[in-house]
């Protein structure tokens, strides 16, 4: 239970950190807004991970999980209780957002949440989904393997950086999910297209980390072979 309690605190300060700087910065407007959204994305994840990463290995992420579980390395009970506590997570901290913005209305513009959403249509926006988390699960695989030896140490580092490339390269085509904890919390208090589109950033991250984790199969070392 300590560790689906870590991966639901983990989710929400993740969510509320990085969905409020986009909502603060008005992000999508300018270059300085996405910079600054994808760095609080990055440096949340780096803090939770260096925060409760020896409690639950802060996935703070369903696809991250489900990587986990199709490499081997993640429970099936753990699997259900991490994705409930981090959904839970990001809803609550999508509702304290919301009471963020109700009590200055007139300092965010467009999105209120943070919510996801494909700015050139839902083919394209599952192609970026899917594309960008496989990357992103990928590299968690990779940063946390046993073989690296003492590298591992800075996976924290490692995945924080990737999520902040992977931010720069999708926030203009679907605001940057890789999550989909991260999206269903904003979409359940944004409603209208976030909501009608919430099924791209569930449906693309999980088959994103499916691709990551049949990939790194098939190049992990084991044994030194």
């Amino acid at each position: 239970m300590k560790k689906y309690i870590a991966e639901a605190f983990g989710t929400f300060v993740l969510t509320l950190l990085g969905c409020g700087t986009a909502v603060s910065l008005n992000c999508g407007y300018d270059p300085a807004s996405v910079v600054g959204t994808a760095m609080a994305f990055g440096l949340s994840v780096i803090a939770m991970a260096y925060a409760i990463g020896g409690i639950s290995g802060c996935h703070i992420n369903p696809a991250i999980t489900f990587g986990t579980f199709l490499a081997g390395r993640t429970s099936a009970k753990d699997l259900a209780g991490y994705i409930v506590g981090q959904v839970a997570g990001a809803i609550i901290a999508a509702g304290v957002l919301c009471a963020f913005v109700s009590t200055s209305p007139g300092l965010a513009e467009g999105t209120l949440t943070g919510a996801n959403s494909c700015a050139a249509g839902t083919c394209n926006g599952f192609l970026v989904e899917t594309v960008l988390t496989a990357i992103f699960v990928f590299v968690v695989l990779g940063a946390t393997s046993k073989t690296n030896g003492a590298t591992n140490n800075f996976a924290g580092l490692a995945i924080g950086l990737t999520l902040i490339l992977i931010h720069l390269v999708g926030i203009h085509y679907t605001g940057t999910s890789v999550n989909p904890a991260r999206s269903i919390g904003p979409a359940l208090f944004e409603g209208g297209k976030a909501l009608a589109e919430l099924w791209v950033f569930v449906a693309a991250p999980l088959l994103g980390a499916a691709i990551a984790a049949g990939l790194w199969k098939a190049v992990d070392v084991k044994d030194g072979k």
